[in-house]
């Protein structure tokens, strides 16, 4: 008979949350709380964004992601897998949960491609090739939560900039073979809205045709449709669900929130 696998919860928290240090606080207090195995993806390009303004280095972005110069991609670093990655890691231990905090280079665990420079030139942007499932899972047998930056590296000994979103799913995908693996989207709002201005307009649930319909009618845009194609990529390789929600979700699972599935 084969053994259950243990329940993983991957949650990716976003700029809004980590800008607002009272959410952040409840986020993290919550989450050290959840006694299940678990791993933490967090972004800063806020952060990053006002420290480039005071060096006085000009930030581009396009289509909502940043191109990282190589001036840019020291900023990135040194917040991303500094100050945000060290500081997240320090409340969680104040909290009782011994977190460890990674970037892609720390035990190989995740290395990307540095993306062509045609047709747009992201600079120092990282797609990833591939997660190194087996290192994580033995961070958790050992009791530590894994706390991942959005930084990768090439094998060459190059750093790279890479969509948090996109790290979470790929996480989230690559620990599926040891755990029953759920991924979480924490950001300001309460899930995926049929109107933006209305938090009440929440869709509870989201499968496949759902999805299609709701791209094709341009309900979801912008941001949140990369997003949503992350996810449902995602679900097409073993996982198991996609919750996007705000942090009360972590909390109360019960809430109303949006639940991804492909059926």
């Amino acid at each position: 008979m084969m053994r259950k696998k243990q329940k993983l919860l991957v949650a990716k928290i976003g700029g809004n949350i980590i800008e607002d240090q009272v959410q952040l606080q409840q986020f993290l207090a919550d989450f050290a709380q959840l006694k299940q195995p678990k791993i933490l993806i967090h972004g800063g390009g806020k952060e990053a964004t006002k420290l480039a303004a005071k060096l006085g280095i000009e930030t581009t972005m396009i289509a909502g992601r940043r191109v990282t110069t190589a001036e840019e991609l020291d900023i990135v670093v040194q917040i991303y897998a500094g100050l945000v990655n060290k500081s997240i890691v320090a409340t969680l231990q104040k909290y009782g949960c011994d977190a460890i905090g990674m970037s892609g280079a720390d035990a190989n665990a995740i290395s990307a491609d540095k993306r062509p420079a045609k047709p747009i030139d992201y600079g120092y942007a990282g797609d990833i090739k591939s997660v190194n499932g087996t290192s994580i899972n033995k961070l958790i047998e050992i009791g530590l939560v894994p706390v991942f930056c959005a930084v990768t590296h090439d094998n060459k000994g190059q750093l790279l900039n890479t969509n948090a979103d996109t790290i979470a799913a790929e996480l989230a995908v690559a620990m599926s073979p040891y755990f029953e693996t759920s991924l979480f989207y924490c950001f300001e709002l309460p899930g995926v809205l049929t109107d933006i201005h209305d938090n009440d307009s929440v869709i509870e649930h989201i499968n496949l045709e759902t999805y299609n319909a709701l791209k094709k009618a341009e309900t979801i845009r912008d941001g949140m449709l990369p997003k949503l194609q992350n996810c449902f990529e995602a679900l097409h390789r073993n996982l198991k669900e996609v919750h996007i929600a705000n942090a009360e979700f972590i909390s109360n699972p019960n809430c109303k929130h949006t639940k991804l599935t492909l059926q």
